[in-house]
């Protein structure tokens, strides 16, 4: 039949596409399965083009600051709100495009619509609905639509969505979720931020360096709180300098609105009160997972805290049915959704992949100074009772920091005493989302302190930290 596949997924961001492609290099007849964009919420709002504002962003910044570098630029420097905002659209739609050229190049089907589970083997695809901040693409040609599509094994890889919180929800005027924030008419003068996740920090550090007032609300007590404490507090150290106002142990309890503004009464672990007021909230509390109206329930899916529980390869409760990504639950991460789908695909090919290791995914927040980790933090390991040793290298002592203008910032490697086994890595500064790849390399081959110490980095370049700190965590550095 026609509509008979050997693999479906449902969702084509980063970890529906990247395991249809890797379904189709096994052999598998597979389709895939959009009622939006190709590429998913990361291509299309999120990991993508975040990125390309925060670098019109940082292009700004430097332009601001050229004569720290002996360079005059003539005349007034500003921006174009509209410019930079049609830059970021136009990197997505690049790569959206892409996404269609990639399915067609390894024999995928896409079917365009909105999926659900009749049963084990068999969805059913409806006409998609619009949705008013993410307007709908025609479907690419070429592509499926509406009917009835059966596959001995269907993955579901819808990810997820802003959470909203009661009496804050967005509005895609004053009060935003991600999805407004990228998209801005004109660029706010004044802004709160609520949450300092990655996805709150990065948008607080883009529209400070743009020139906005900025307050990050947190309630728990430290700013990034999956980051190791001592990384956390170097950064907000640096976001503070910048100008960015911030209050941990503190909530939202109240948001009214106006048409100039919204005023949030905010209140602190002592119960302490008060207002503060912008042009602009943006709601960054995390993200639930998209497992709405796609049958599960009926089914009998086992679902978490809004997300569907799967064993380390995908596997859900119910034979022939599979999630991975966001709506799989956390990490959620793009690069995390991607190897969770090629190891399902490859488990159900009987290829005995790894099971997800979750603690060698590697985290980035992509501000400025940017925070990258992998592994245990400090208090993590010691939690889990691991005697350790801790090496730090400041960016201050690497010749290429100084260089790049870029002083601020520190590489923390946390090793277990007994075998040199390296548990954690964590760091600050300038590029260091680059950097961190090379802890995880390091994890995941299960080098010791020792291969790491005769491990020849070269000179000069930001990489020398990581060695340096290496050799700190044993009492043998070298720079400082």
């Amino acid at each position: 039949m026609a509509n008979t596949y050997d693999v479906i997924i449902i969702g084509s961001g980063p970890g529906g596409y990247v395991t249809a492609i890797r379904a189709a290099q096994l052999g598998f007849k597979t389709a895939i399965v959009e009622r939006e964009h190709l590429g998913g919420i990361c291509l299309n709002w999120g990991c993508i083009p975040t990125k390309a504002l925060l670098r019109s962003a940082e292009i700004y910044h430097y332009a601001n600051h050229a004569k720290d570098y002996g360079l005059t630029i003539d005349g007034k420097i500003g921006f174009d709100a509209k410019a930079v905002v049609e830059r970021s659209r136009g990197v997505s739609g690049r790569l959206n495009s892409g996404i269609g050229f990639l399915m067609k190049k390894n024999k995928v089907d896409v079917i365009w619509g909105e999926a659900e589970i009749v049963k084990a083997g068999e969805i059913k695809v409806s006409e998609p609905k619009k949705k008013a901040m993410q307007p709908q693409h025609p479907a690419p040609k070429g592509t499926l639509g509406a009917g009835s599509y059966s596959a001995e094994h269907i993955i579901v890889a819808t990810g997820a969505r802003p959470r909203v919180l009661p009496g804050i929800e967005p509005d895609g005027d004053r009060i935003w979720t991600y999805f407004e924030a990228m998209v801005p008419k004109t660029f706010p003068k004044s802004l709160i931020v609520m949450g300092s996740g990655a996805i709150g920090i990065e948008f607080a550090s883009f529209y400070r360096t743009m020139g906005a007032e900025v307050t990050v609300v947190e309630v728990l007590p430290q700013i990034m709180p999956v980051e190791d404490a001592e990384i956390s507090a170097l950064a907000r150290k640096q976001f503070e300098k910048q100008g960015i106002k911030i209050m941990t142990s503190t909530k939202v309890t109240k948001v009214a609105k106006s048409k100039s503004d919204v005023t949030c009464t905010v209140e602190d672990d002592k119960g302490n009160t008060q207002t503060l007021k912008a042009e602009n909230l943006i709601s960054a509390v995390g993200v639930v997972g998209n497992i709405e109206n796609l049958g599960l329930e009926k089914l009998g899916v086992k679902t978490d805290r809004g997300c569907i529980v799967i064993d380390g390869f995908g596997k859900t409760n119910v034979p022939g049915i599979y999630a991975i990504g966001d709506v799989a639950g956390p990490p959620m991460l793009a690069h995390k959704a991607e190897h969770e789908g090629v190891i399902c695909i490859e488990a159900i090919k009987g290829l005995y992949p790894h099971p997800m290791e979750k603690t060698m995914i590697p985290g980035c927040t992509y501000c400025h100074p940017q925070v990258a980790s992998v592994g245990l933090t400090e208090a993590k390991a010691k939690e889990q009772g691991f005697k350790i040793k801790v090496g730090r290298f400041p960016f201050v002592g690497n010749g290429k920091a100084i260089a790049l203008g870029e002083p601020d910032g520190m590489v923390k490697t946390i090793f277990e005493e007994k075998t040199g086994k390296l548990l954690g890595a964590h760091l600050v500064g300038a590029e260091v989302t680059e950097l961190v790849q090379g802890f995880v390399v390091a994890m995941n081959c299960e080098t010791t302190e020792e291969e790491l110490m005769h491990t020849v980095f070269p000179h000069p370049t930001l990489s020398e930290m990581m060695h340096e700190s290496v050799l700190d965590a044993y009492g043998r550095v070298i720079h400082t």
